[in-house]
């Protein structure tokens, strides 16, 4: 699929001109005619600006199926007890927690705790047990 064509016919279906998508987004219109065309790949940002102006989820911009997409099967690591990670006891309660708590933050805030925990999984730094931080 190509992201212009998908742009275009979602504009289309709502009945949509490329200079109301114009206002909605704050993008030229000639830009918005590049990206339909195939002339221009747009970046992320842009492409939650188009979701918003045509006020569809972002994931319908890249699926054009009838029916919502089947959620992926995330497989989860098991620990030396053969439960996973967070499933009970003293983890489960730690993991609700942080649940809650990220639930309150404001977005800003998610981000940064995010980049911060991407960093760290990167970086070749040996783990910290949670136990040994105490």
């Amino acid at each position: 699929m190509i992201i212009g064509d998908r742009l275009r016919d979602l504009r289309e279906q709502k009945k949509l001109s490329q200079g109301e998508i114009e206002q909605r987004t704050g993008l030229l219109r000639c830009y918005i005619s590049r990206v339909e065309n195939g002339h221009t790949v747009p970046s992320v940002e842009t492409l939650e600006k188009f979701a918003r102006a045509l006020e569809v989820p972002m994931y319908q911009l890249f699926y054009d199926g009838d029916l919502n997409p089947k959620p992926p099967i995330v497989s989860r690591r098991k620990s030396g007890n053969g439960h996973s990670w967070g499933e009970n006891g003293k983890d489960a309660r730690m993991l609700e927690k942080f649940r809650q708590l990220l639930s309150r933050a404001h977005d800003d805030d998610r981000q940064l705790l995010m980049h911060m925990a991407k960093k760290m999984a990167k970086s070749n730094a040996p783990r910290l047990d949670a136990r040994a931080i105490k």
